[in-house]
This record gives C-alpha cells, sequence and structure tokens, in this order.
C-alpha cells in the first residue's frame, strides 16, 4: 500500500522533501499558507552555488542537488543559465586569498585562476581598472527563482500523486494528524519545512535551539538592451569573506578578513557582500546584507541598499543600471555553525529547516538524502 505523507511549507525545503517523496512512490499532501510561495526562496539571486560550499558533505550535497535542479529543470522545461562563476580580484591580499584557496581545492574542482586580462575577457560588465584577476568555476548555475518555483508544483502535481493546498494554515501537528483550520488531516509521515515560521509549530523546541532569522536586502535593474548577457555571475572580493569553503584559503584569508574590519567597518556591520547574477528576462539581480536578529525591521534601508551599490561599481558595470525593484527576504539561522535542522520531533514527524541562505544551492540534495536515509551531518 502506498505510504501517505504531508509536508508543510512549499518554499524550496518543502519542494525539495515533495519531490524526494514523490519519486519513491509516496502520496504527498504540500499544505502552505499563501497562496503561492512568497518568501525568500523567491527572493534570491537564482544561485545554485557550489562554490560557496567547504569539502566534504556540503559539497557532494550542493552537487547531488544541483544535479536534480538540472533534471528538474528538463522536465518541467524551467529555464536554468550554467554560466559559472568569477570571483574578481582587485587587490594583492584578494589575489593571494583567491591562490592559496585554488591550491588548496581549486585543481580538484576544475577551477582555474586568470590573471586580470583572462578574467577581463569573460565579461563585458567587468570593470578593467586595477583587476588584478580572479578565480572562474564551471559548476554555477543560475534559475529564475520567483518562475522556478512557481513552476514546481504544478510539475509534481501532473507527474506524480502530490496535491497542493494553499492558502491554508496549519494551526497543530500530533503524531500522523495535521490540524488546518477546521480540517485534520492523517498520514503515514510529516514534514515540517515552514522557513521562517519555525516558531508557529512546536516553538517549545525551536526556542532551545540556536537559531535566529536573517533578513537581506537586494535589487534588480532592468532587462538590459539588445539583448546582453552579462556572462558568469561576479562576486567581488567581500564575498570571499562570506562563503565558508573559502576558509581553506587559511592565513592569507584571515589577513584580509582584518583588513576588511579595519577599513570598511559599515559593510562589516551589515554584513555586505556584493555578488550579480542575470535572470531569464535579462534583468540583472545585486545583492545582499546580512541582518541578524528573531525580529525585523519591515523596511528597507537605503544606505545599504547604497553600500552594496557603490562596492558593485568597483568591480562592474551595466548597460543599464535603473532599478527596477528592492526587496528584502528573511531566512533563519543557525548560531552555532550548523548548516541545517533535521529534527526528529514526534513519532513520524521531522522538521526540516534552516539552511542559511543556501537553499537553493542545498535543499534538492539534502531532502533526497534525508528521505533517501543517506544524510548524515
Amino acid at each position: 500500500m502506498k505510504k501517505n505523507a504531508i509536508v508543510i511549507g512549499a518554499g524550496i525545503v518543502g519542494l525539495a522533501c515533495t519531490r524526494a517523496l514523490a519519486t519513491r512512490g509516496y502520496k504527498v499532501t504540500v499544505i502552505d499558507r499563501s497562496d503561492f510561495a512568497v518568501g525568500a526562496s523567491i527572493r534570491n539571486f537564482g544561485m545554485i552555488w557550489p562554490i560557496g560550499q567547504p569539502d566534504g558533505n556540503l559539497y557532494e550535497r550542493a552537487l547531488l542537488s544541483k544535479s536534480i535542479w538540472i533534471e528538474t529543470c528538463e522536465k518541467a522545461n524551467i529555464w536554468r543559465d550554467p554560466v559559472g562563476s568569477l570571483h574578481l580580484a582587485y587587490s594583492d591580499m584578494e589575489m593571494e586569498v583567491i591562490q592559496d584557496f585554488f591550491a588548496t581545492t581549486g585543481k580538484e574542482r576544475n577551477y582555474q585562476v586568470l590573471d586580470a586580462s583572462s578574467a577581463s575577457s569573460m565579461s563585458s560588465a567587468i570593470t578593467g581598472s586595477g583587476l588584478k584577476g580572479g578565480i572562474f568555476s564551471p559548476d554555477e548555475m543560475i534559475l529564475d527563482s520567483p518562475k522556478a518555483i512557481r513552476n514546481i508544483p504544478s510539475f509534481l502535481s501532473e507527474n506524480y500523486d502530490v496535491e497542493f493546498k494553499w492558502n491554508t494554515h496549519v494551526n497543530k501537528v500530533e503524531t500522523s494528524k495535521v490540524f488546518a483550520g477546521n480540517q485534520v488531516l492523517e498520514a503515514d509521515e510529516i514534514f515540517i519545512c515552514n522557513g521562517p515560521d519555525f516558531e508557529n509549530l512546536f516553538p517549545e523546541v525551536t526556542a532551545k535551539l540556536p537559531l535566529t532569522k536573517c533578513k537581506l536586502q537586494m535589487m534588480r535593474f532592468e532587462t538590459q538592451p539588445d539583448n546582453w548577457r552579462m556572462g558568469p555571475s561576479l562576486c567581488g572580493g567581500l564575498s570571499l569573506t562570506h562563503y565558508t569553503s573559502f576558509k581553506q584559503a587559511g592565513d592569507s584569508l584571515k589577513k584580509y578578513k582584518s583588513f576588511v574590519e579595519e577599513t570598511m567597518p559599515e559593510y562589516v556591520k551589515w554584513g555586505i557582500h556584493v555578488m550579480v547574477s542575470q535572470n531569464s528576462s535579462g534583468e540583472i539581480i545585486v545583492g545582499d546584507s546580512h541582518e541578524y536578529g528573531p525580529s525585523h525591521d519591515p523596511f528597507d534601508k537605503s544606505f545599504i541598499n547604497e553600500l552594496i551599490l557603490d562596492y558593485l561599481k568597483k568591480f562592474a558595470r551595466f548597460p543599464s543600471e535603473k532599478i527596477a525593484a528592492s526587496w528584502n527576504g528573511i531566512y533563519p539561522k543557525m548560531l552555532d555553525g550548523s548548516t541545517e535542522i533535521v529534527l526528529d520531533i514526534l513519532p513520524g514527524v521531522k522538521m526540516i529547516n534552516a539552511l542559511s541562505g543556501a537553499g537553493m544551492t542545498l535543499s534538492f540534495g539534502l531532502c533526497d538524502q534525508v528521505i533517501g536515509g543517506t544524510y548524515s551531518k
């Protein structure tokens, strides 16, 4: 007899969990409080970003997730762009970090360290003045997050035994039962994937976890003229301080971080590093910042956007830099360095959450491992 599962939350983690269950023969009911996904899963760069993950379980999980994304995009006719990534260096310290990082892992990952001329040739957006070089990775892929996340539910419903219950708020969960308004739904297994709403169910459990929320600010430039494409996603040197993979650079990264802390305190205070990607419509996605705490001001801070744009000008310019939209997103973040929550709360009730900003990169792989029984921290 086919097993039944309920997934609470239709963001990227919930969709990844649903896909992992459905492909293994489960009948799945997905419940979401909105009419469609509106949270951090659509408020991001659309980056599938293996380069940001350190060697070991997380890097392998990112590659698994990417392979599932590719398969899903092909089957669901979802746009993707395997453009890779280019981290740029404009100082000797940044270049030293790149070279040390490459020495520890780059050859195995098929990366290329580029001089200034070779790096500049990869995109007409790159600012040539002061450029020292960069590191190119072919592994990164771009999705149009709002379109992808909204297309996956219909793909799952049409191809598997999956039903979505939108605009439905879950009040309570017990073993084998989910209470949603006047409805009581039953299932063999229940998965709670409710992102920043983690305190709504089992608050006594989440209150004991080293868990907070992160607010980020981002912007989108209008569609670029004449079908202009930027090529690989671009990152400034500050991104070297953000992603845990670059810790493998060792002392050179520590030295660079100290320099940044001394010379760019506002960027450190607001957790700013600057990256750009380009979506299917030709728009440029720019960001971002990181503010941590249990509750956040719902309004964007204009000075943060100005800091982001000022730094962006140091390494990239675009045919059109007219801002079409700005926004913020909020996601759960573990404070103890953990990269996710996978927690059995009751018999048959599991929480999967807090991928700490790497949901697009890791969710498909993580949920496939959890449901497939191969998960390990």
